[in-house]
């Protein structure tokens, strides 16, 4: 871990802690540019433990947090001027709401930090803040029963944190309402792109290769040609799902992703076949049109997971239900597109 963002120490009742500071460096910034990006995302942390922001001492505040480090960067920012313990736990990297779906923003995870960091030589009083997007994976009764702290919900945002406490950690509705604005929906995209890098080599440069078949032989002029189609058609459907759908997201019909990602992927579709991109064919076309649907609903459906528009169990029985339709209709469209190389029609 770089400790860059560590600016002194203080002590406490068992020993020094260091101290973070509120203020993000270039170096934090360009990390999150990364992480957004998907690139080092993994190891994008910090280590578990206790933290300080400012001067605290006995009587602070203890906020909780993943060890995500841009989930630990908001909440240090959010803390500035202000003097309190962090206690950071092992999420395994992944963000406080991802891992209270995982597991790892858990009880059993907080118990055993509050035990062993023995939280209780810091504070005189037993009181504990966390995320209200941990909530679903902290029973906030073991905890008090097994440590004697109380667990208290923060707000959603940590930029809330200062009006959380001097309301006396009282949050208003507003602060309890996750919502997913355009803004927020624009950042996850640059992650939901970059997973897919190989897929954006690869598959086009088959599909490139393919492109040049046909019954006398094979073309390179006809690989170019139609391999630059193929490489637009792919790109595009690539990017209705993961680009396109989550920016459209509240205004495109229906409620489950897939549906989502297959009505955007063949919207951009007819604008291609308008367009003269699909081929010329109405074999080739509807070749192109269940390729194009299936990978734009399948890249759709992996947004589920960073979305507020529905819950683990619609996510399941979605991918149950949809999986092997996408495969079925890619499938479909790849042996389409394979046989109008061969054969005229």
């Amino acid at each position: 871990m770089n400790k860059h963002f560590i600016s002194g120490h203080v002590k406490s009742g068992i020993g020094e802690i260091p101290v973070t500071s509120a203020i993000w460096s270039n170096q934090d910034r360009w990390g999150a540019v990364q992480a957004r990006w998907g690139i080092g995302r993994m190891s994008y942390t910090v280590n578990p433990g206790v933290y300080a922001t400012g001067r605290p001492d006995e009587s602070s505040l203890v906020f909780v947090t993943a060890n995500y480090k841009l989930s630990f960067d908001h909440l240090r920012r959010a803390l500035s001027g202000m003097n309190a313990w962090i206690l950071v736990i092992d999420t395994k990297g992944i963000n406080v709401w991802c891992a209270a779906g995982k597991g790892t923003f858990g009880t059993g995870e907080l118990v055993y930090r509050i035990r062993h960091h023995q939280l209780e030589k810091f504070v005189s009083h037993r009181k504990i803040i966390i995320p209200q997007l941990g909530a679903p994976g902290v029973a906030a009764h073991e905890v008090r029963d097994q440590t004697g702290f109380t667990v208290i919900y923060g707000p959603v945002r940590a930029v809330d944190i200062p009006k959380f406490i001097s309301g006396g950690l009282k949050a208003t509705d507003l602060m309890r309402t996750i919502d997913f604005p355009l803004k927020e929906r624009l950042k996850l995209i640059p992650v939901e792109i970059f997973y897919g890098k190989y897929f954006m080599i690869l598959v086009p440069s088959v599909f490139f290769i393919l492109a040049g078949l046909s019954p006398d032989g094979y073309s390179i002029d006809k690989a170019f040609y139609e391999g630059g189609h193929s490489l637009i058609n792919l790109l595009a459907a690539y990017f209705a799902g993961c680009a396109f759908t989550p920016a459209l997201l509240p205004w495109i019909p229906f409620r489950r992703f897939s549906d989502k990602g297959l009505l955007i992927g063949w919207i951009v579709s007819v604008i291609l076949a308008w367009a003269g991109f699909l081929g010329r064919s109405p074999y080739e076309i509807v070749s192109w049109f269940m390729l194009m649907g299936g990978l734009s609903s399948f890249m759709a459906m992996n947004f589920t997971g960073s979305s507020t528009f529905t819950s683990l169990s619609g996510v399941r029985k979605e991918m149950k239900t949809a999986i092997p339709v996408q495969i079925i209709m890619t499938g479909i469209g790849f042996i389409g597109f394979v046989i109008t190389r061969f054969v005229d029609i």
